[in-house]
C-alpha cells in the first residue's frame, strides 16, 4: 500500500481527512464496502501506522478490518491529491478553548480551506466533525464558494462510542442534513453502503444540532444521576440502592447511575450546543450546569479520599496514593484519555501526596507518565499504598482479588470504588475504609 495514491488506479475516490478514533473506522468501513479511500493525515506516525494496517488508537476489530483490505482499497498521504475526490469527508477533531470554553476550529478550517482548494465542480464536501450549530452555513460555505459556484455541502455527524465503533457505522441511523436536495441526495448515497438506515433532516443546521443536543442530553441524565449521589451522601444513603430500586419494574425513563463522566465528546459538545445557543440570545441553563456538576465530581472526589486519609491519621504529603484506570472509561474497551477523569485527580493530587502511581490495562505507559502518574504494575502500585482509587469499570479491576489488594496495601487503607468493581468483596469490611460516589 503505497503512501502517494496512484491516480490511475484510484481516479474515482473518497477522501476521509483526520484518521483519529472518527476518521480511521469510517476509512476502513467504507474501503471494505468497495470504496476507494484516501485517508488524509498530517501526522507521519499516523501515515506509518496506517500504511502498517495498525490503528493508531485502540478500536476492537479495526486492525483485523485493515488487514484485511486489498491492497489499493485504502491508500494515505499528507495532503488531498490533485485529481478530485468524488466527496471529501472532515473528520478532524474540534476543541473548545479550556478557560473561554468557547469554541476552536482551527483544524476544521486548515482542512475545509485544502478541501475547497482541490475540490472539483462536482465533489461533496462532507463535515462530519462536530460543530456549533450554524458552522457549516456560515463558516465551510464561504470558503466553498470562493472557488465553487455551487458547492455541494452536507452534515452528517458520527455518533459511536469508541469501543463498539465499527459495528455502530453500521447499525446506527444515519443522520445527513444538505445544503439542497442534490447534496442530500449525494451524500446519502455516500453512506448507503455501510449505512443503509438513514434518516434526512431539513438543513444543515438541523443536523448540525442533532449530534449536540445527543451529547448535551447524556451529559444532562449523568449530571441527574450525580446530584442524587451528592445528595445521598450528604443525607448518609445508598445513592446506588435508591437507583437501582427507583428503576425495578419501573416504567418511566431510567435514572442513571453516578459516576465520571469523559471522552471528548461529552466534555465538550455541551459547550459547543451553549456557545450556538447563546449566540443566538438564548441561555441554556441546564446544559451549562449539567456540565458544571459532572465536572466537579473529579474535585469532590479527590476531597473526599483525602478527608479519609487524614482521618485515619494519614498526612497526604506522606502517602502513596495508586489511581487504575487512566482511560476514561472502562468498558467498552479504550485506551483514550481525552476527557479522563485521572487528568483531574492528577491535577489535584500533584504535590499534595507523597507518591501518585497509575495503572491501566490499555493506556500506554508513557502515556500516563505524560499526566502525572508513576507508571506501574497492579502489583508495584498497591504495594505499600495507603490509598486505592478504582476509577473505571475495566475488567482488570473486576477480577482482582480483595485479599491480594489489601495485603499490599498498608494497614487500614482507603480504596475508592467509583463503579463499584469491589463492591461484593469489600463493602462492610472494617480493614478498609471503602468509599464511593453516592454512598454515604
Amino acid at each position: 500500500m503505497a503512501e502517494e495514491m496512484n491516480e490511475g488506479i484510484m481516479s474515482d475516490y473518497v477522501a476521509v481527512i483526520g484518521l483519529g478514533y472518527i476518521g480511521l473506522p469510517l476509512a476502513a468501513c467504507l474501503a471494505a464496502s468497495g470504496t476507494h479511500v484516501v485517508g488524509i493525515d498530517t501526522n507521519p506516525a499516523v501515515r506509518a501506522a496506517v500504511l502498517a494496517r495498525e490503528p493508531v488508537g485502540l478500536e476492537p476489530g479495526l486492525e483485523a478490518l485493515l488487514k484485511s483490505l486489498p491492497g489499493e482499497s485504502l491508500t494515505v498521504s499528507d495532503r488531498l491529491p490533485d485529481h478530485p475526490a468524488k466527496a471529501i469527508v472532515v473528520c478532524v477533531g474540534t476543541a473548545v478553548d479550556r478557560d473561554s470554553k468557547e469554541p476552536d476550529l482551527g483544524h476544521l478550517e486548515a482542512a475545509v480551506e485544502q478541501a475547497a482548494i482541490r475540490a472539483g465542480d462536482d465533489t461533496l464536501i462532507v463535515i462530519r466533525s462536530t460543530v456549533p450549530a450554524g458552522t457549516c452555513r456560515r463558516l465551510v460555505l464561504p470558503q466553498l464558494r470562493r472557488r465553487q459556484t455551487a458547492p455541494l455541502l452536507a452534515f452528517c455527524p458520527e455518533r459511536t462510542i469508541q469501543g463498539q465503533a465499527l459495528s455502530e457505522i453500521q447499525s446506527l441511523p444515519q443522520i445527513i442534513g444538505g445544503l439542497d436536495k442534490y447534496s442530500t441526495e449525494r451524500a446519502g448515497l455516500l453512506f448507503k453502503p455501510i449505512s443503509v438506515d438513514q434518516v434526512t433532516v431539513s438543513s444543515l443546521e438541523a443536523a448540525e444540532m442533532i449530534k449536540l443536543i445527543c451529547n448535551a442530553h447524556t451529559d444532562l441524565i449523568y449530571g441527574f444521576g450525580n446530584e442524587v449521589a451528592l445528595i445521598a451522601e450528604r443525607l448518609g444513603l445508598d445513592a446506588h440502592e435508591l437507583i437501582r430500586s427507583a428503576n425495578l419494574r419501573y416504567p418511566r425513563p431510567d435514572l442513571s447511575a453516578p459516576g465520571f463522566v469523559g471522552g471528548s465528546c461529552l466534555v465538550k459538545d455541551p459547550y459547543l450546543l451553549a456557545y450556538a445557543s447563546r449566540e443566538a440570545g438564548y441561555q441554556p441553563v441546564l446544559v451549562e450546569t449539567a456540565r458544571s456538576l459532572n465536572e466537579s465530581i473529579p474535585r469532590h472526589v479527590v476531597a473526599r479520599v483525602m478527608a479519609a486519609l487524614r482521618q485515619r491519621g494519614t498526612a497526604p504529603a506522606e502517602a502513596k496514593v495508586m489511581v487504575a484506570g487512566i482511560a476514561y472509561k472502562g468498558s467498552p474497551v479504550t485506551d483514550d484519555v481525552r476527557g479522563a477523569a485521572s487528568t483531574e485527580v492528577a491535577q489535584e493530587l500533584a504535590g499534595q501526596v507523597g507518591a501518585l502511581a497509575g495503572h491501566d490495562p490499555v493506556v500506554p505507559a508513557g502515556r500516563i507518565a505524560q499526566l502525572g502518574f508513576q507508571p506501574q504494575s497492579i502489583a508495584e502500585g498497591l504495594q505499600d499504598a495507603d490509598v486505592l482509587m478504582l476509577m473505571t469499570d475495566h475488567a482488570a479491576y473486576h477480577a482482582l482479588d480483595a485479599g491480594d489488594i489489601l495485603r499490599r496495601m498498608r494497614p487500614a487503607p482507603v480504596v475508592f470504588d467509583m463503579w463499584g468493581v469491589q463492591y461484593e468483596q469489600m463493602h462492610g469490611l472494617d480493614s478498609v475504609t471503602y468509599l464511593g460516589l453516592g454512598r454515604g
